[in-house]
């Protein structure tokens, strides 16, 4: 199937789901639930079948021996899950266009979880009664007939691809509600590119992991970099997220993208399910921001907080009369403690952070100096705005590296401002390109000496030039202006091939020294590193003061001019209605 085809696949499938808006006895946030399942089903359904005649060839082979083995048995070391019969798509689709299909989808979901109890208690099952509503019996089957349309020689990388557009589409229709569970794909992309994680036997901590986006988009990456199955199947995700039906969508992303892992449901704040303190070489999240309802005393003495600090007000000692508990200010700290101390000797982060912590005061700003000054955060990222349904002002990128502090590197942090780098979606929603995504990525390459990274890259984009059209109507078909664009943003800016500062996109900023982080009052906001771009207007001193002098009488007698129009204005109207 060519990217093409899945665009249109994927629209199609989201435009006819759309039908239960109209129809269902369902509250506008949860029509994700039983979506997602069926698309879960379908995927099951499918997968099944592409193993089903070598699961049935084995079972012949095996049989009566004395390594016999039960088609149950091998369907789970084939594909991972055994599927009943009555749980086929067919089975369901088939059955009449009635009230009774609900029971069908139930029981089909009943019968997978309880033939494979890694998945019990993850589908949703009660809520398709509620698409069989007695003036529209038939709804739910016509759903079920829209996912009927995927192709029997989808592969898992699709399914998975699908199951992500719906999440992205449910969060964009949520609105702020649905930042809570997704997090848009190409952040996760970007992050996970500068992240590199790596094959092999590793272990990855998201502590609000939501609907499992950054496990599946560091998954691909690695697929994608490391040939090595064996090596792929060693990785293994550990996610925490505290809302129920969020676990599901979680543990459903997780079992369609065939990553292994565990998702538990829990506070990260008052619950530690995986003993995180040092374990983890890897974590990413996109945790909630500005939380003011932690309490304290419960996480005062809590390693993962207090090693670099517990956020606290400045008065501690002062109560309310009812002697309420004392709660920290703001979380955002909590998380960035966490992420630093859930780290190993070798362990690297990612996480999305509210711009304001990048300058936060108070005890955040001693926690932040600490860890600075520990060498632990390796680079900050300015994002755009309007990337998150959540939230419309750009958000911030924090990365660490545990390992940056036995290096050269210890007193500096690379700093990246993005801001004005984002392709468009609609009036309020923007995201990176591929292309984006590269560019960007490229630039730790570089900081990193990865030179080749660089030149990789440049030929990739040649390649692309040599095969792509001159114009084309279709704005999604990338032209030889395009591609060209792309060689010419990169070498403008790196044109030796090597990491250099660029004024208005990155810096490399030292701890000490002139303009340096100390002297910046330990700020972590990449705009007062970077700087911008003052282009050259082409005037002489003498030119440009001559030119403002002139625009300022002009602009007086403009002014002149609007009081008289705004007099003659007011005499006018007492004319017609003064007395």
């Amino acid at each position: 199937m060519t990217d093409k085809e899945l665009k249109t696949l994927k629209e199609n499938l989201w435009h006819a789901a759309d039908v239960l808006r109209a129809g269902a006895h369902l509250a506008a946030n949860k029509y994700g639930q039983p979506i997602l399942g069926l698309i879960f089903l379908r995927y099951a359904d499918i997968l099944f079948k592409q193993h089903k005649d070598e699961i049935e060839a084995e079972y012949n082979r095996t049989k009566g021996g004395r390594a016999e083995k039960s088609i149950k048995d091998i369907a789970m070391e084939k594909c991972g899950f055994y599927l009943p019969e009555c749980a086929y798509y067919d089975a369901i689709n088939d059955a009449p266009d009635d009230a009774n299909k609900a029971v069908l989808v139930k029981k089909a979901m009943e019968a997978i979880e309880d033939e494979n109890p890694k998945m019990y208690g993850v589908l949703p099952k009660e809520v398709y009664a509620q698409l069989v509503p007695e003036e529209e019996p038939e709804l739910l089957s016509n759903i079920v007939r829209i996912f009927k349309d995927i192709p029997e020689n989808c592969t898992i990388d699709i399914f998975g691809e699908i199951y992500e557009y719906f999440l992205g589409n449910f969060a964009l229709s949520e609105g702020k509600d649905g930042g809570a569970f997704y997090t848009p794909a190409t952040v996760v992309r970007y992050m996970v590119n500068v992240l590199n994680p790596e094959c092999g036997d590793k272990k990855f901590l998201d502590p609000a992991c939501g609907s499992g986006g950054m496990f599946v988009q560091a998954a691909r990456y690695m697929h994608e970099h490391n040939a090595n199955e064996d090596e792929q199947m060693k990785f293994r995700c550990y996610g925490v997220e505290k809302e129920p039906d969020t676990v599901k969508l979680a543990k459903m992303n997780l079992l369609l993208n065939n990553v292994r892992g565990e998702i538990t449901e829990a506070n990260s704040f008052y619950s530690d399910p995986y003993d995180a303190f040092g374990q983890f070489d890897y974590v990413m999240a996109n945790p909630p921001f500005n939380v003011d309802e932690v309490v304290v005393e419960k996480v005062i003495d809590d390693a993962r907080f207090n090693t670099y600090g517990v956020p606290r007000n400045k008065s501690k000692t002062a109560k309310k009369a009812s002697d309420k508990k004392e709660t920290v200010p703001n979380a955002n700290y909590l998380w960035i403690g966490y992420f630093a101390t859930a780290l190993n000797d070798n362990g690297r982060a990612a996480l999305v952070m509210a711009n304001s912590a990048s300058d936060a005061s108070g005890s955040e700003y001693e926690i932040r100096k600490k860890m600075i000054e520990d060498g632990i955060i390796s680079q900050m990222v300015t994002l755009p705005s309007n990337m998150f349904t959540s939230v419309t002002l750009p958000a911030t990128l924090w990365f660490f590296d545990k390992k940056k502090a036995q290096t050269d590197k210890k007193d500096k942090i690379l700093f990246v401002d993005a801001r004005n780098i984002f392709t468009q979606i609609d009036k309020a929603h923007r995201k990176f390109s591929d292309e984006q995504i590269k560019n960007l990525a490229i630039i730790t390459k570089l900081y990193n000496g990865d030179t080749q990274a660089f030149a990789d890259l440049i030929d990739e984009y040649k390649t692309e030039l040599d095969n792509a059209p001159e114009s084309a109507d279709n704005k999604e078909i990338k032209t030889k202006d395009y591609w060209q664009a792309q060689i010419n943003w990169l070498i403008e800016r790196f044109p030796d091939g090597e990491y250099r500062d660029v004024i208005g996109l990155c810096k490399a900023a030292s701890l000490k020294g002139e303009d340096g982080i100390e002297e910046q009052d330990y700020s972590l906001n990449a705009g007062r590193y970077v700087g911008v771009v003052i282009e050259d207007d082409g005037l002489t001193e003498e030119e440009f003061k001559s030119k403002m002098l002139s625009l300022n009488s002009e602009l007086t007698m403009l002014n002149e001019e609007a009081k008289e129009i705004e007099n003659n204005i007011s005499v006018n109207i007492e004319r017609l209605f003064g007395e």
